[in-house]
């Protein structure tokens, strides 16, 4: 019954975070987030600690010291910022972690996200302020980039205050579309054909290479 209950629950947070992605244009993220939560490494894990009124994570990390569902999917999933720490070369010690900037479609799904999860557990008490308030009873300051933080906390205050159409809709025609501008080769309609052609020569010209030097070796 638990791993009956806990699939319901992450089909059910999906489909909140699809219907947000998509409200925002962000349909391919829509439709692939979280599915390694489905994967044995996770979804095994998940049914195990499954409680309902929280994420299984923190009931795993209760029982053992750590979550190891979230070490599988933290690296798996780009819309939590866990997935951009790296190590850096100018941490204040050798071999310390610094958190590198989120680019914004992703900085957008993790808001989708952070909604799905307060609707998911806390239902009919859900308000436009849960998310943020959620945010600010972090016990300790998460470690993110100061441009993934500054737009996260804005988005989230933006929600509490303006509520989810005003908020989605700048997302979608103002937050999203500047980062659409900076991309070069977002239309892939019009350099598709071109691409492919420069792949295939790319490929033929390293095959015969590749000939060549197999007929210099059998000399």
């Amino acid at each position: 019954m638990r791993a009956w209950a806990h699939f319901k629950t992450i089909t059910h947070h999906r489909k909140l975070v699809r219907e947000g992605c998509f409200r925002v244009g962000l349909y391919r993220q829509g439709l692939t987030h979280d599915l390694s939560k489905y994967f044995p490494s996770e979804f095994l894990i998940g049914a195990k600690y499954f409680q309902g009124t929280r994420s299984p994570n923190n009931a795993e990390r209760e029982d053992i010291g750590y979550s190891s569902a979230w070490l599988h999917h933290k690296g798996r999933n780009k819309h939590h910022y866990e997935y951009w720490i790296d190590y850096s070369l100018h941490a204040p010690e050798p071999g310390g972690m610094l958190p590198c900037p989120m680019p914004d479609r992703y900085i957008a799904e993790m808001i989708m996200d952070r909604i799905a999860a307060c609707k998911t557990y806390q239902g009919d008490t859900y308000t436009d302020k849960s998310p943020w308030e959620y945010y600010l009873e972090g016990k300790d300051p998460a470690p993110l980039h100061p441009y993934t933080r500054k737009n996260l906390e804005f988005f989230l205050r933006m929600l509490a205050e303006k509520g989810e159409e005003e908020t989605f809709d700048y997302i979608k025609n103002v937050f999203l579309k500047k980062e659409r501008k900076l991309l070069p080769h977002f239309d892939f309609r019009k350099r598709k054909k071109g691409f492919g052609r420069k792949n295939f020569k790319l490929r033929k010209y390293i095959e015969i290479s590749e000939r060549k030097d197999k007929k210099i070796d059998r000399r």
